[in-house]
């Protein structure tokens, strides 16, 4: 119905592009330059431009066909590069995804307008998203720590990411109100297997309302 997003990003798994034959780059950098070039053709492709690779793709006059239902379908960059990740965003993106805590995330923000006064875009035609990690949300701070706990071990005793939406509705919420006061209105929450239902709902029926009264 017009809700797709396409969601593009400088790569960072090496071992998954060995196993699928993909070529990695020799650097970030070179992937992000990649990033940039692919953006462009992707733009194109969705607005119906027909573009050509200049540098480092070989496409020429690229069609994409059938069109996207929406009239302009979004594309989202997601990575904070600030020299070349946060440019290509502000050149070719309909959105953004940034994270790491709300200091980086406030830093990496103000690079873009900053990226974006310099390429000419109105910085209002970006959704600047962030990504939140994992949610658990229990009525007993310390209970939500334990479900926490055992989440990570179930997902092969992953290490546990800091600055996680763990507690109660109230705690998660003051995590979250933040982001409201430099432009986030979209947060990107992590709910891995074992699908915890309790949070997912009590993040819309309990959490969501707090920050609607900002």
């Amino acid at each position: 119905g017009g809700r797709a997003v396409l969601g593009i990003g400088g790569a960072w798994f090496e071992t998954e592009h060995r196993a699928y034959g993909f070529e990695f780059g020799a650097s970030p950098g070179e992937r992000l330059r990649w990033l940039d070039e692919a953006a462009r053709i992707m733009r194109g492709m969705l607005d119906g431009t027909e573009p050509s690779g200049k540098r480092y793709y070989t496409t020429r006059g690229v069609r994409n066909d059938p069109p996207p239902v929406q009239s302009r379908m979004r594309l989202l960059i997601g990575g904070g590069g600030e020299r070349r990740t946060l440019r290509s965003v502000a050149r070719y993106a309909d959105a953004c995804n940034l994270g790491g805590g709300f200091e980086n995330v406030r830093r990496k923000a103000e690079v873009l307008l900053r990226h974006c006064e310099e390429v000419g875009r109105d910085p209002a035609e970006i959704e600047r998203t962030v990504t939140m990690g994992v949610c658990i949300i229990r009525d007993d701070p310390a209970e939500a720590d334990r479900v926490n706990t055992a989440l990570f071990a179930h997902n092969g005793r992953a290490r546990r990411w800091p600055n996680q939406l763990i507690g109660t509705p109230e705690q998660v919420a003051e995590k979250m109100r933040p982001f409201l006061g430099i432009g986030f209105r979209h947060f990107i929450i992590g709910f891995p297997s074992p699908y915890d239902a309790e949070s997912m709902e009590r993040m819309i029926t309990e959490v969501k309302p707090m920050l609607e009264v900002e």
